[in-house]
Formats: C-alpha cells, sequence, structure tokens
C-alpha cells in the first residue's frame, strides 16, 4: 500500500518572469531557467509592453513558452498583478529577468513550504552574479527591517555585502522575503490583494510580507536553494528616481503597517532620520537626490487618505513581529559601525 506521501500530487508551480525591455537578460538567463528540475512546472515571461524586439525573441527562441503581456508598463508591482490574475498554481515563483538559477533551486523551497502550512512566502540564498562567493543585496539571506522601516539583510547591511562563507546554512524564519526570486503561496498572493499598485517598484515585496506577518503567517529562508542576481538592472542605485521610490514606498509601507499606537512616534524618528539623509546629499552635492527625498514626503502626505483607508484593515491587536529589529539600524550601522548581522546580537 503506498503511503500518503506517494500518492500526493506534485504541486503546481508556475515561475513568472516579468520583462520590460530585458531582451539581453532573457537571451542570458533563461537557458538555466528552462532547464530547471521539477516535475510539475510552468514557465511564463510576463510582459510589459516593451520597446525593445522581446516578445520577437522570445517567439522565435522559445516558441512553447507562455507570454502573457501587459498593455502598457506598469511597474513591478501592478505589472505582475496584472499577469498573476490570469495564472492559477499552488504556488508562484516570481523571478527577476537577470536572476541565474541553480538546477535544483525549485524542489528544497517547495518541501519546506510543504511542511509547514503556515509559510506564506520563502526566498532562496541569494548570491551575486558578478561576484558568486559573495552575497547580493537584493535580498542576500534573508530579510528584515528596523523599527522605522529602513530595511536590511542576512548578509547586507546598507551598501555593506559579506561574502558567503556558509554563516547562514540553516532554514531561518526571516521579515521578508525578497522579490528578486520570491516564492509563494498562489492563494494567500490573491487574497491578499497582491502587491501594492501605488509602489510601482521597489519595497512592494516588503510591504506584501509585513501584510502576511500581521496576518499571521510565517516568511522564509531557504539556503538549500540558490540564485544569483545582477541587480540594478532597471534603476540603478545613483538613480533619483530609484532615491524617490524607496522613500516614498517605505513612508507608505510603514504607516499600512506599523502597530497602533506606535505610529505618530514611529514616523516622528522616521523623518528625523531622513532629514539627516537630506543633509548628507547636501554636502555630496546630490541636489537631485535631495528633491526626489523631498518628492517622497510630498507624494506620502498627498496619499494620507488613501493610507488610512487601508491601514484600517490592520488587526487592531496585531501580533508582536519578533522579526522586526527594535532598535534604528542607521544609528547601529553609522554611529556604533556595526557592520555585519553577527555584530546586531539580535535573533
Amino acid at each position: 500500500m503506498q503511503n500518503e506521501e506517494q500518492i500526493k500530487p506534485i504541486p503546481r508551480v508556475v515561475l513568472v518572469i516579468l520583462n520590460w525591455n530585458g531582451k539581453h537578460f532573457l537571451e542570458k538567463f533563461l537557458p538555466s531557467i528552462i532547464s530547471v528540475s521539477y516535475d510539475n512546472l510552468e514557465i511564463i515571461v510576463g510582459d510589459n509592453a516593451s520597446t525593445d524586439d522581446s516578445i520577437s525573441f522570445l517567439n522565435a527562441q522559445y516558441p512553447s513558452l507562455r507570454i502573457i503581456e501587459n498593455d502598457k508598463n506598469y511597474g513591478f508591482a501592478e505589472g505582475y498583478n496584472r499577469v498573476l490574475n490570469h495564472v492559477n498554481a499552488d504556488y508562484f515563483i516570481l523571478l527577476n529577468s537577470d536572476v541565474e538559477v541553480e538546477v535544483d533551486f525549485i524542489n528544497p523551497i517547495i518541501k519546506l513550504m510543504e511542511g509547514d502550512k503556515e509559510i506564506a512566502a520563502c526566498q532562496p540564498k541569494i548570491r551575486s552574479f558578478k561576484n558568486k562567493n559573495q552575497f547580493e543585496y537584493a535580498g542576500a539571506a534573508g530579510g528584515f527591517i528596523d523599527k522605522y522601516a529602513y530595511p536590511f539583510c542576512r548578509g547586507r547591511i546598507f551598501d555593506e555585502l559579506e561574502s558567503d562563507q556558509n554563516q547562514y546554512e540553516i532554514n531561518k524564519e526571516i521579515f521578508w522575503a525578497s522579490g528578486a526570486a520570491l516564492f509563494i503561496r498562489a492563494e494567500l498572493f490573491k487574497t491578499m490583494g497582491g502587491f501594492d499598485a501605488s509602489f510601482f517598484a521597489h519595497m512592494e515585496e516588503i510591504d506584501l510580507c509585513w501584510r502576511l506577518k500581521n496576518a499571521g503567517h510565517k516568511i522564509y529562508y531557504c539556503p538549500e536553494s540558490v540564485v544569483y542576481h545582477v541587480g540594478g538592472g532597471t534603476l540603478d542605485a545613483e538613480n533619483p528616481r530609484k532615491t524617490h521610490l524607496n522613500f516614498r514606498n517605505s513612508l507608505y509601507m510603514l504607516h499600512k503597517n506599523v502597530q497602533h499606537g506606535k505610529l505618530f512616534s514611529t514616523l516622528f524618528i522616521r523623518h528625523l532620520f531622513d532629514l539627516l539623509t537630506i543633509a548628507k546629499f547636501i554636502s555630496e552635492g546630490k541636489f537631485k537626490h535631495v528633491f526626489a527625498i523631498n518628492k517622497a514626503h510630498f507624494d506620502y502626505v498627498t496619499n494620507i487618505f488613501n493610507l488610512n483607508r487601508e491601514r484600517k484593515l490592520l488587526k487592531s491587536n496585531p501580533i508582536l513581529i519578533k522579526e522586526i529589529y527594535p532598535k534604528s539600524i542607521v544609528v547601529e550601522y553609522f554611529i556604533k559601525k556595526k557592520k555585519y548581522f553577527k555584530d546586531l546580537n539580535w535573533l
């Protein structure tokens, strides 16, 4: 008699790459993705109205690949929402177009999530494609935030990147899983309303993970699964547009998700830190970034009504989330010179 594990169907996984003018990445990285080993997998390219020849390339080189085309560039957040509205699965894998994967990167995470139904989302170990012994900025060995919604990772605090020396080799509950390679239960993605479309791009995965955390779910990191991320494929760190999106979206998600009774005090301190950042950019002559932060705060204030409406969805007594760093990562890093996750003496 077959046991339950033998007769249990293999979960249906759909891997979706959202593309916008990324033919060069598709050419480079699709071969590794097509070669992955998983027995119930569909690969889809969602296209945000690319103006390069991405679609013609896919049709010519990968004619069996399903393509879902958006009618314009909706950004990462709404772009994925619209594509995934047309997709049914047990699990979604949202994979950046600039990611190379190892052949067995799917199985360990699906096994982990199937073993614990409270895990809503998970990420693999994310190393740098350019330096494969080093963690990559966008996710590293799992994401966290501090009490003022500044994000950081195991293996990456601000711009300090660690080498992978097997220091993060156990499955670990984290705060946010990187959108560069995000595994998520399809039903939960849709139940939670997907990404917040107002974010356009950057930090939408952190906001979604925070909402999942507030709803009582777990987010995990799985080191047996490994991918290699180029990073900065759409906007590099020196682009003021990225500065604007990062600061604005961080304020948005903080307002939506921080515990009741702590919003005003948290925002007050957060504004002070942002003023210090503005002063730093002024001293460096980076006036476009100063304007970007000011615009982020203006956008936040003008969107208060919508944010308050979304905040009402927050439970009156949300659970205490231990994966939120209880201090300021800005102070710990820049003043106390704590450069590595282990220096925080936390978790």
